[in-house]
């Protein structure tokens, strides 16, 4: 096991880079499943949930090969459907998209539940419905999700009742080589959607209307393999964004599209912090003195859910009392019991949170609960008084590339140690 030790009050300058989207490789390695092809994959950042895809794809007779540290190449060509093994795929959301990739490839699927961070409940049922509408028959039982077409998908028009990422996705997959027309309504908007559907077009496939709340696709008869870059990480960017924010000092976030982070953007001016866009970096300036706002998490363009906790490190720190209101996820405030044992003065009503600013927190002992709860961690003991120690950190690698090494790069006192694997708060 590792810990993170952070000794806080440290200001933030310089450079950072941000590396390509978890949330826009996932898919997009999935995706290549459809192929039945070589694909050579670029801007990959090396955190564990790609790792594990990779590992849960390779079980499966694809060959995968790293050309250098952030391309890859994955050769789908033998690979088998239904057989993905249950340890890994019970560790990550994202695998759920085998499912609309092996039905559309193979006509029927089998994959355990999927795992990820433990927030709250996030039913499948969607993704269940957009199935269906397709032409397949699912059943379930306590460990699996078995998905049959025999006859292969047919198109249809689908209407999400809430707007899902992964749903969206994964009717992307299955309807791209769906027999006939396939039209998605009340479709996810994410960049990273867009992001899927350009791979896929570059593969062969017809999808228009990605990054609108209308989604069409026509289906093709077969894939091809092709090489695609992934776009920056928003939510990468945007916790470092926060990171400065608090700690003060001025950075510039590089290899980003400013335009993914404009609602973010807007919430740091008002908050008091000074942000300024160029082409493809942002910079931002902060003296580590916040105002306090009111946060309402919604979907793209939205204030991202994703980064609600790291926010709520800036809210604890402001100078008065703020709001969050959680429109997606359940449970998602497990982490405000690790900022209170810094001095956090926060009152959760799920699924409003009420913060009263305080002048100072103080370094404690921490747990890292889910992949953003542990950046909002590490950002709390970047500003802290004295000392923090986070554990339990591989929630947080699993979505970010060396945090660590880019926060000591900026001039925190940051570092990562090994602790006995018994050790417990």
């Amino acid at each position: 096991m590792e810990k993170i030790i952070i000794n806080g009050g440290h200001e933030l300058h310089g450079d950072v880079y941000i590396s390509g989207m978890k949330n826009a490789a996932l898919p997009i390695i999935f995706a290549t499943i459809l192929t039945a092809d070589k694909c050579i994959i670029e801007n990959v950042p090396k955190v564990s949930d790609i790792t594990m895809s990779f590992d849960i794809l390779r079980s499966m007779g694809a060959r995968i090969k790293y050309l250098d540290e952030a391309t890859v190449e994955i050769d789908t060509t033998e690979l088998e459907g239904g057989i993905s093994p249950d340890d890994l795929v019970c560790r990550m959301r994202g695998s759920t998209y085998l499912l609309g990739a092996e039905l559309a490839r193979f006509k029927k699927s089998k994959v355990a539940f999927p795992g990820g961070c433990n927030f709250g409940t996030r039913p499948i049922d969607m993704h269940i419905k957009g199935f269906e509408a397709l032409g397949a028959g699912i059943t379930q039982d306590e460990t699996y999700v078995y998905a049959n077409a025999p006859n292969g998908l047919c198109g249809n028009s689908i209407y999400f009742d809430i707007v899902s990422v992964g749903a969206t996705v994964n009717l992307m997959l299955a309807g791209a080589l769906a027999n006939g027309l396939t039209v998605i309504e009340n479709a996810a908007r994410e960049p990273h959607i867009v992001d899927l559907a350009n791979f896929l077009n570059t593969c062969g496939a017809n999808i228009k209307g990605a990054g609108t709340g209308i989604i069409k696709i026509e289906g093709v008869e077969k894939l091809h393999g092709c090489t695609y870059d992934i776009i920056p990480d928003m939510i990468e960017a945007g916790t470092y964004m926060a990171a400065v924010a608090a700690t003060g000092g001025e950075v510039n976030i590089k290899n980003v599209i400013p335009k993914h982070l404009e609602i973010i953007s807007t919430k740091l001016v008002e908050m008091g912090v000074e942000v300024r866009a160029y082409d493809d970096y942002i910079t931002v300036k902060s003296d580590g003195k916040l105002k306090p706002t009111n946060i309402q998490t919604l979907p793209y363009p939205g204030f991202p859910t994703d980064m609600h906790p790291q926010f709520s490190t800036l809210l604890a720190i402001a100078n008065g009392d703020s709001t969050v209101y959680e429109t997606i996820w359940k449970n998602r405030f497990k982490y405000v019991k690790e900022l209170e044992k810094m001095g956090a003065n926060i009152t959760v009503n799920e699924p409003f949170a009420a913060f009263h600013g305080v002048e100072k927190l103080h370094g404690a002992t921490v747990r890292s609960v889910d992949l953003r709860a542990g950046a909002a961690i590490v950002i709390a003991g970047l500003v802290a008084e004295g000392t923090t120690e986070v554990i339990d950190i591989f929630t947080i690698e699993r979505g970010y590339l060396d945090i660590v090494g880019k926060l000591k790069e900026l001039g925190a006192d940051i570092s990562k140690v090994y602790i006995d694997e018994n050790a417990f708060i």
